[in-house]
């Protein structure tokens, strides 16, 4: 069996607390560390739930900016009441 070898994580930061209309999620934009990699966007409830999207993003405000429409489109509570992936 091989082992997967541990990797360091790199946060943007644009990522963390984001509160509208009451409701708060941590907004979670990453890649390796020291790579040229695509970003990866997740967003975390308070309940622990999580939303994350299929894609990657080529850079980290692409990922903040795919966060931001769809808040504008369906609300920050699509985020808690049914977490789904994108």
């Amino acid at each position: 069996m091989t082992s997967i070898p541990d990797r360091e994580i790199e946060d943007s930061p644009l990522g963390g607390s984001v509160t509208r209309d009451g409701i708060t999620v941590e907004v979670h934009i990453y890649r390796f560390a020291g790579t040229d990699d695509e970003w990866t966007l997740e967003i975390v409830d308070h309940e622990g739930g999580h939303t994350a999207w299929d894609g990657t993003f080529a850079d980290d405000q692409d990922a903040y900016d795919a966060f931001e429409q769809e808040v504008a489109l369906r609300g920050i509570r699509s985020f808690v009441e049914q977490p789904v992936e994108q």
